[in-house]
């Protein structure tokens, strides 16, 4: 079979699309892009069972709608895979209604949707749009690899095998009735997935328009699905992972040092959606400090606060980590009880003073427009925002919008308090609120921007000057101006 891992041209002028791989979407005004660790394993797992494999990302790629469906029509592959996140679902489902429209004959490729909003809303897809199948569940390439060697045995790949055949967590028509094979499973070994090919998923389309990056090129992995922790009330890929599994310390350390001996990485970015802790990090770090990749290439991960000693700081700065991603959501402790954060306020404090004193560059992702906030608690994460970041403590930030995506707690406590401004996906992209807020969403939107103003204040820009030890440090703050830039922009 021929199978295209497929990011289509987007019909908006919103922006450029943050979809693969991404448990928060945004539309940027500056090019970001993520490596999409999962999706690649897939493409991996096809091409060494036998298939043909395309791997096609238009928005990073520059490929417009007309060239897209040029190439549709050269390659004509007999299977069609998509990533879809909730603001782009609906166009998503219009261009398989293209698709289907223009190529008409018993060649029309087989279309598959797979990602956290169809593993919430399966049949939703089905109803609205012609595609074939909905693959659930976060162990989607698992899932494809064993689909697709159901349909290679169909005479002529026929888009319906016998229903029975089907592995779990596929959604589907029969005559016209919408089924499905059961609940999706997560019992796959992920030791036993491949180490992803990365010259077939064009590893180097996202090796450098990444914020996260201080060196360039730089390349994803997952060490683990998803996060330990895994009961945030506004994560969406906790319905895509609803149990956390991790990889043995060897199989990862194997993984990396293949990527080394091949490829010219500077820095690797581990996305499991918080990175293993306690004995299994030590042991991660002692094997990275072993193996010499401390000298030779820069680590970041997910991280949560309080999950880490002053000690295990430390060992980490040791085995070459340098940037760690917090997830701070709110400066008020009733939010973040709300959220089921399992996090006091003093440890989000406490845990950025310990990382950085260590060595460590602690990143804080910050959001506004909880439905039961008023201005001043707002404010109160505004204030705490800031205050690390003038301190020192916090390196960098990001500030969102929050969005309550299907599947969540907090999209049914959305239902169930009329707190939805609208019921169009399209809105779900953090171009503006759509939960309803105590206080007007000028002032809400001013609050994000207003997040990304301090990157011009005099005590943190002396802080960062004083920070600088080498040419690429400058080269680090001049690429994130001027992302910083285009989020003030994001947010008008």
């Amino acid at each position: 079979m021929k199978v295209m891992f497929s990011y289509p041209p987007l019909d908006t002028a919103k922006g450029f699309p943050t979809l693969g791989q991404n448990r928060q979407f945004q539309y940027f005004t500056e090019p970001t892009f993520i490596y999409p660790v999962v999706p690649a394993t897939a493409a991996t797992m096809l091409r060494a069972a036998g298939h043909e494999v395309i791997w096609n990302d238009c928005p990073a790629e520059g490929i417009d709608r007309e060239g897209y469906f040029r190439l549709l029509k050269r390659e004509r592959p007999n299977l069609i895979v998509f990533e879809s996140k909730t603001p782009v679902i609906k166009e998503h489902w219009r261009l398989i209604r293209k698709l289907k429209e223009l190529i008409t004959d018993h060649r029309s490729p087989i279309t598959v949707l797979c990602g956290d909003h169809v593993t919430a809303l399966p049949e939703e897809s089905l109803n609205n749009s012609p595609v074939d199948y909905v693959l659930t569940g976060g162990d989607y390439d698992f899932l494809l690899r064993d689909f697709c060697k159901v349909l290679s045995r169909s005479p002529d790949h026929s888009p319906f095998p016998i229903p029975h055949s089907l592995p779990p967590g596929i959604w589907y028509r029969d005559r016209g009735t919408i089924k499905n094979t059961g609940p999706f499973r997560l019992d796959h070994d992920l030791d036993g997935a491949p180490f992803i090919d990365r010259d077939l998923t064009g590893w180097e389309l996202y090796a450098y328009k990444n914020g996260n990056y201080r060196l360039t090129p730089g390349t994803y992995i997952m060490s683990g699905r998803d996060c330990w922790w895994g009961k945030c009330s506004f994560c969406s890929w906790t319905g895509l992972y609803p149990k956390f599994r991790v990889r043995t310390v060897g199989n990862v350390l194997d993984e990396i040092g293949e990527i080394l001996e091949i490829y010219p990485v500077r820095e690797i970015m581990d996305d499991t959606g918080t990175f293993p802790r306690g004995e299994w990090l030590r042991e991660f770090c002692r094997g990275a400090i072993e193996r010499g990749f401390n000298r030779k290439v820069g680590f970041d991960c997910n991280f949560r606060f309080g999950a880490a000693s002053s000690e295990d700081y430390r060992m980490m700065k040791a085995a070459g980590f340098r940037f760690l991603l917090f997830g701070l959501e709110s400066g008020n402790q009733a939010t973040l009880d709300r959220l089921n954060k399992n996090l006091k306020v003093e440890t989000i404090v406490e845990s950025c003073r310990l990382a950085r004193k260590a060595g460590l560059y602690p990143h804080i992702t910050i959001m506004f427009g909880y439905p039961w906030e008023t201005y001043d608690q707002a404010l109160n994460t505004f204030k705490l925002g800031q205050y690390l970041l003038k301190k020192g403590w916090a390196y960098t930030m990001q500030a969102t919008v929050v969005v309550p995506y299907p599947g969540t707690p907090l999209y049914r406590a959305c239902r169930e308090n009329d707190w939805l401004l609208t019921d169009d996906w399209s809105d779900f992209d953090m171009k503006r609120p759509v939960m309803k807020t105590p206080f007007p969403e000028k002032e809400l939107m001013k609050l994000v921007r207003g997040m990304y103003s301090i990157a011009y204040n005099p005590v943190f820009l002396v802080r960062k000057i004083l920070s600088v030890r080498e040419w690429s440090d400058i080269r680090f703050f001049l690429r994130t101006g001027k992302k910083v830039w285009g989020h003030i922009r994001d947010f008008q």
